[in-house]
C-alpha cells in the first residue's frame, strides 16, 4: 500500500528550504510531515502533503526540481520497542531501508512511520505477512490535523 511524498532538491545554502516552502504556502498546501537530509552541497527536503499535485506544481513552477517518491506509511505502537517490530521484519526478510522518518502526531496510541525501500510491493506484503497496519494515502491524511 505505498503512498506518496514529495522530495525536492536544494542547494545547500540560506533560504533554500524558505523558498520551497513559500512556494507550497502560496499553493495553499499544507505540510503534514518533512524530512531533511544534507550533504555540504545540496539537500533533500522530503514532504508529505495534503495536495501533492498542487505541491509538485507550485514547486516546479518555483524551479525546483522535484519528484514523486513512492513510500510506505506503518502504524506502530507508540511505546518502547514500537521500532523494533517493523526493523524486525525488514531484517528478517533481508530487507534494506533508504530512509524512515516519523510523522510528528499519532493515531490514537499509534505512531506512524515513513519507510522508503526499493521494491515497496514486495515489502508490503511482508510487513503485512508480519502483521504490520500499513495506511492508504487517504487515510494517512486524515490521520494528522
Amino acid at each position: 500500500m505505498k503512498i506518496q511524498q514529495l522530495s525536492v532538491f536544494l542547494e545547500n545554502r540560506p533560504g533554500s528550504a524558505y523558498s520551497a516552502a513559500q512556494a507550497i504556502a502560496e499553493a495553499g498546501v499544507n505540510i503534514r510531515a518533512l524530512a531533511i537530509a544534507e550533504t555540504a552541497e545540496f539537500g533533500i527536503l522530503r514532504m508529505i502533503v495534503d495536495r501533492l499535485e498542487a505541491a509538485y506544481e507550485a514547486l516546479r513552477d518555483a524551479g525546483f526540481a522535484v519528484v514523486r517518491t513512492d513510500v510506505l506509511a506503518i502504524e506502530v505502537a507508540d511505546s518502547p520497542g514500537g521500532l523494533l517490530g517493523v526493523l524486525k521484519s525488514l531484517n528478517k526478510n533481508g530487507t534494506n531501508g533508504e530512509y524512515l522518518y516519523a510523522l510528528p502526531e499519532k493515531r490514537g496510541e499509534k505512531a506512524i512511520l515513513i519507510l522508503r525501500v526499493e521494491d515497496p510491493e514486495t515489502v508490503t506484503q511482508e510487513l503485512l505477512f508480519d502483521g504490520h497496519r500499513l495506511l492508504s494515502q487517504e487515510e494517512l491524511l486524515k490521520t494528522v490535523p
